[in-house]
């Protein structure tokens, strides 16, 4: 088996693909076109980061494919459903940045409270400009938080440790933590001091923040965007902050962002005065590509080794455990009636006692684990594989 690993994923990744006996090939940055179909043409694990988009023409391409692994939170940038019907299972790492994103958006809220850039930039610029004008402190400051998922909590419970008071906003009923108050989105706009967005780039988002909203917003108050590019209208920042109906802002994502380091950037937010701009660098910690690199990788050796689907965020989940016969068969197959009734006749007829089986559905795709005591040479595997219904079958081990 082949994996083969685009855009610097870390080295630990590679390291338990080849103690797991995979071989791997890797790239630092993501091919595009031609090149990338090529490459994944022999493909059994496909891992990527958040530039490589798996579309169709890379399933047609890569007949062996069969997981791939996001190494970052979000997914939109793979077509899940269409993986699931091809029975390629997928694995994301929901919560291995959580804490780099949280600690970067504190450190900038402190930072455009202080001013802290036009500061640095003035003296690097040889201007001392010693005042304390406009800057103020984080403590007693009130902060709204628009999407309460993983990252939302953590930094609600860690700006509520500064000082701050918290309002939150998700679509979804949350646990609240602490002290923080869920509030209705026109309520967090209208009170907070800083509100800052951590919702996904699901398309429903897509440019739901623009002029609206700003105009919503307390005089005076902070913006901050650390989670997708396609939420925020950029433009209408810009006139909020030229205006000076903001005081300061901090983008770590944006509507285009180049493919490579050697391509430049263009932003209508570029030049204003205290906005901090970061190069969609919210997870970039050594740390949490480390953990990235060792979550995603576990959980994809887990599903090569023992049909685990505990972590994917597209198939029917099972827990299986560790080995219960000499031999497991992996079954991914529509969700129709009858599916287990074929499967266990099918073994029957070929005299295989069934030690254990695990079955599980979602949606319009089933899974089912089936372990035996002896496969008795019959060619289970490739039978599994011509029942009326089966995506893909293979023979786990």
């Amino acid at each position: 088996m082949k994996a083969l690993l685009l855009e610097n994923i870390h080295r630990d990744a590679a390291a338990a693909f080849l103690d797991a006996g995979l071989d791997i090939a890797q790239s630092r940055h993501s091919p595009t076109g031609d090149e990338l179909l090529s490459r994944v043409a022999d493909a059994t694990v496909l891992c990527v980061r958040s530039r490589t988009r798996v579309s169709e023409a890379i399933l047609n391409a890569a007949p062996d494919l069969l997981i791939i692994g996001a190494f970052c939170i979000g997914t939109e940038h793979i077509d899940l459903n269409l993986c699931a019907r091809r029975g390629v299972a997928v694995f994301n790492a929901p919560y291995s940045n959580t804490r780099s994103v949280v600690e970067l958006a504190l450190g900038e809220m402190i930072m455009l409270l202080r001013k802290v850039s036009d500061r640095s930039a003035a003296l690097h610029a040889g201007s001392w400009h010693k005042s304390s004008e406009g800057c103020r402190e984080i403590r007693g400051k009130r902060l709204g938080i628009i999407g309460y998922g993983n990252i939302g909590s953590q930094l609600s419970v860690l700006a509520e440790g500064l000082g701050m008071e918290v309002l939150y906003y998700d679509v979804s009923e949350k646990l609240s933590l602490g002290n923080a108050r869920k509030v209705s989105f026109e309520e967090l706009l209208s009170l907070s001091d800083i509100v800052t967005l951590h919702v996904d780039g699901r398309q429903a988002n897509s440019g739901f923040f623009g002029e609206a909203q700003f105009a919503l917003m307390k005089e005076g108050a902070i913006f901050m965007n650390l989670s997708r590019g396609s939420v925020v209208d950029v433009e209408a920042l810009a006139r909020a902050l030229t205006t000076h109906r903001l005081s300061g802002a901090a983008v770590d994502v944006f509507p285009k962002e180049p493919s490579s380091n050697s391509e430049s950037f263009r932003s209508p937010l570029q030049g204003l005065e205290n906005v901090i701009l970061t190069p969609h660098v919210g997870g970039s910690t050594e740390e949490a590509q480390q953990n990235i690199g060792r979550f995603v990788a576990s959980r994809v050796l887990a599903y090569l080794q023992n049909g685990d689907t505990s972590a994917s965020v597209n198939m029917p989940v099972i827990q299986p455990g560790g080995r219960k016969g000499a031999h497991r068969f992996a079954h991914i197959h529509e969700n129709v009636p009858g599916m287990l009734a074929h499967i266990n006749d099918l073994f029957a007829r070929n005299s295989v006692n069934i030690t254990g089986q695990h079955l599980e559905t979602r949606g319009d795709i089933g899974y089912a684990l089936i372990d035996v005591a002896d496969d008795k040479g019959t060619g289970l595997a490739g039978k599994l594989a011509a029942l009326p219904g089966t995506i893909r079958s293979r023979q786990v081990y």
